[in-house]
């Protein structure tokens, strides 16, 4: 655990219990079915005898709240209102609140998406918890059905600082079959049954369990997507949500995915198969569906991610002229373009692609939002000089326009990006980077007086669980210990 206070997350008018918590809503989860019945989405919920942090003007935090209609209505104080069977009370017995957290910028449908039902391993720190974390997972599946941890760890934060091995991955399952996927290429490590599968389609899986990054990894990885059917994509998807919940992020900002090589309508883009890859034209499908059958348990924002080669930009033109900005309802809805617009150089290198502002300059014509991935002073730059040259045209700041990551951002390009209104939306990835370095250079920012919001840049490369990020915010240390971002540190607060 990041720290041993339990953190409750509120979420409209249902209380999402972190930590050790749980088990003050227990009796209160029993009757809820019969309450939605009753109360037709009506309901009162009040919270007492804690330490619960409004997020109002002043930052209070108060002891008690009554929210009615998913919104604060008495603060402070015991409300007034009867709901009657609709009204849920909840003693706190001095535990802390938050509000339901945004994630800024993730991957969420890539990991709702991906083939297997999906073990995060964001909170294992050696082997056995690994072992652990499959073998709770085979009580919630079919039998025999696949488990996959795909994305969001990396073998530095295991005591052992390694994959597990097939006899590892046999003891947690030996009834299931098991891919353990690291980041975007792998390797990847599987078990008996896993082995038995890949081998059968020709892949190459070492005795020990070992699949080599990228040709191998890859191969493996698209063999599960083969089989993959739409209940698969619409299962994953509710899990993912539900694990969402569970952390206390009610909101995900979704950034999307790099396209599959070998599509079909994918005309110049870029293409990259790995697990943030997808299918660009059906990737939103278990969603929509979804959406219209009312099951969503997160709220979803929609940024449309383009990486045209060519100049006359026509994927991101025909995406933009076939969709209506802020398109859907509270639950799910359209918000913009990001984090490319372009085929951008990848990995902190840079180039200018030469139809960049061309691209930028159609999605400010069209009154969108937009956000520019960015690893790299020299990229920071670019977007800067980019945004400003379309400002000139098209003013941006009512437009949201943001920039993500920016793990070596200067004060100087803070300031400029402060003064077009620009938001900087901080991901500190490198919690999960292994290495040494650090970065974003939060008190900076936040000290800046700039417009600054934070996210996870899950799940390949970081974790979805905020927890672990704000660890990250407030030591400066990653997940080996290490401190990699000294004097950059935030409060909790």
């Amino acid at each position: 655990m990041l720290w041993r206070t339990t953190l409750i997350s509120v979420c409209g008018v249902g209380a999402l219990l972190l930590a050790a918590g749980s088990s003050l809503a227990d009796n209160d989860r029993r009757g809820d079915r019969d309450r939605d019945d009753q109360c037709d989405g009506v309901r009162e919920l009040v919270l007492y005898n804690g330490r619960i942090h409004t997020m109002d003007a002043r930052n209070s935090v108060v002891s008690t709240v009554t929210i009615r209609n998913g919104r604060f209505d008495d603060i402070g104080r015991r409300g007034d209102h009867d709901g009657g069977a609709c009204s849920r009370s909840i003693d706190l017995r001095g535990r802390t609140a938050v509000p339901g957290l945004i994630d800024n910028h993730n991957h969420f449908i890539l990991l709702s998406s991906r083939p297997g039902h999906d073990t995060r391993l964001e909170s294992a720190f050696s082997i056995a918890d690994v072992q652990a974390a499959i073998h709770a997972r085979i009580a919630t599946v079919p039998a025999g059905a696949w488990i996959t941890a795909i994305g969001g760890w990396i073998p530095q934060q295991f005591a052992e600082n390694r994959l597990p091995t097939l006899a590892e991955l046999d003891a947690a399952a030996p009834n299931n079959p098991v891919l353990v996927f690291q980041q975007f290429t792998g390797p990847a490590s599987t078990n008996t049954k896993g082995l038995q599968f890949f081998t059968g389609k020709g892949i190459t899986v070492s005795p020990t369990g070992a699949i080599a990054g990228t040709g191998a990894a890859i191969q493996a990885l698209d063999a599960l997507r083969a089989i993959q059917t739409d209940e698969d994509r619409i299962q994953g998807s509710l899990d993912a949500m539900a694990y969402s919940a569970r952390l206390g992020v009610t909101t995900n900002v979704d950034m999307g995915g790099f396209v599959i090589p070998g599509l079909p309508d994918i005309q110049d883009s870029f293409t990259f198969d790995s697990s943030a890859s997808w299918n660009p034209f059906t990737a939103y499908d278990a969603y929509l569906k979804l959406n219209d059958e009312h099951r969503l348990l997160t709220r979803l924002r929609i940024f449309f991610l383009s990486m045209d080669i060519n100049l006359d930009i026509p994927l991101l033109t025909q995406r933009i002229n076939n969709a209506f900005d802020r398109f859907g309802n509270a639950m799910m809805k359209t918000s913009g373009i990001g984090e490319f617009a372009t085929n951008w150089p990848l990995f902190g290198q840079v180039t200018t692609p030469p139809n960049y502002q061309t691209a930028l300059d159609l999605v400010a014509a069209r009154g969108l939002s937009f956000q520019q991935h960015s690893l790299s002073d020299a990229e920071d730059t670019l977007t800067l000089h980019t945004f400003q040259a379309v400002d000139a045209v098209t003013p941006i700041a009512p437009l949201h326009w943001s920039i993500a990551h920016v793990p070596a951002i200067t004060a100087t390009n803070i300031q400029a990006f402060k003064a077009l209104g620009v938001g900087i939306a901080v991901h500190p990835f490198r919690y999960l980077a292994g290495g040494t370095a650090g970065g974003p250079p939060l008190r900076t920012i936040v000290d800046s007086g700039a417009i600054v919001g934070a996210g996870s840049d899950s799940a390949q490369i970081s974790t979805l669980n905020p927890w672990n990020m704000i660890y990250y915010m407030v030591t400066g240390k990653n997940v080996a210990h290490i401190l990699v971002n000294a004097g950059q540190l935030l409060t909790r607060q």
